[in-house]
């Protein structure tokens, strides 16, 4: 019997020295990663306004097209918007008013740009859960605005804590399951056009891009389970003809600005239509253009 134990023991314990060796090369590996630097950014030269129609215009982008008030909260005092447990990780979006607690206190125009368009905070490290492979492609013309408008908030005192990921949420950054850090995986060298606004699939595909359908769709439109997110989250929805050939321009005017399907049902509200609902009759019409002329893919497969 003693000796059975003495096994166990053993057993035991070299099954936790393998857990205590896993954990150490999760949290070295992932830590090293969110610790490099990013110094070789280009030099930009995008100079803010506080113009009232520049703030004005972003005001209808944050409210409608980047939706920033989803993770930053109404009032852009930060708030913890993604809690999946200790295992997984919290991910709290940081203050953007000039209120105690701000994480922008101190921000510059440059500052400003490295943080939205590369997911670069001051000081060269990574941005954690930022949509920058979104926001990597807005217009200077868009980008002043957006930060225009969230300058002209009123102060919000909140201090908010930082992002704090797990060793499961690390172990699936480090697989590539969970993508954490946009600055690694965005063309940081990417050139940023000015679209002409109108009711063209190359103006939708525009909106399509900065506004986050990519980032949930997947870069083919064609749905599926979003990176990250825990299995309550229902995937995607395949937004090619294959998905949604059969749906008409007021089918999708009806699932915009009132979150039901064609068939009267309800869409998920993970959806941020209610956003999406405040955009004009023009942009959602260019998007639904763009939709149409991008090719049909199988559902699921991003």
């Amino acid at each position: 019997m003693r000796k059975l134990l003495r096994v166990a023991g053993y057993v035991v314990g070299g099954l936790a020295a393998v857990v205590v060796l896993l954990l150490a090369g999760i949290y070295g590996f992932s830590g090293r990663r969110f610790a490099r630097t990013y110094a070789d950014l280009p030099a930009e030269h995008v100079v803010f306004s506080s113009n009232p129609e520049v703030v004005a215009r972003g005001q209808h982008l944050v409210e409608a097209i980047t939706k920033c008030g989803e993770c930053h909260g109404p009032d852009f005092g930060g708030q913890l918007f993604i809690d999946a447990g200790m295992l997984v990780g919290r991910a709290y979006a940081p203050n953007l008013t000039s209120g105690k607690g701000s994480a922008v206190a101190a921000y510059g125009d440059a500052d400003w740009e490295r943080a939205i368009r590369h997911g670069v905070a001051r000081g060269g490290r990574a941005l954690k859960i930022m949509p920058s492979e979104d926001f990597v492609h807005l217009s200077d013309a868009d980008l002043t605005a957006i930060v225009a408008y969230i300058r002209s908030q009123p102060p919000v005192e909140r201090t908010v804590p930082r992002t704090a990921l797990g060793p499961l949420g690390r172990a699936l950054y480090l697989a590539g399951q969970f993508p954490v850090l946009a600055a690694e995986r965005i063309d940081q060298n990417a050139a940023h056009p000015a679209p002409v606004p109108g009711v063209t699939a190359e103006y939708g595909r525009y909106l399509a891009t900065v506004g986050g359908c990519t980032g949930c769709h997947g870069p083919g439109l064609s749905g599926g389970h979003i990176p990250g997110t825990p299995p309550a989250i229902p995937n995607s929805q395949n937004l090619t003809p294959a998905g949604i050939g059969s749906w008409t321009e007021t089918d999708f005017f009806h699932a915009l600005r009132e979150g039901k399907r064609p068939d009267g049902s309800q869409i998920n509200p993970f959806m941020p239509w209610t956003a999406a609902r405040h955009m004009t009759d023009d942009e959602i019409r260019a998007v639904w253009m763009y939709l149409k002329s991008v090719p049909a893919r199988p559902s699921g497969n991003m």
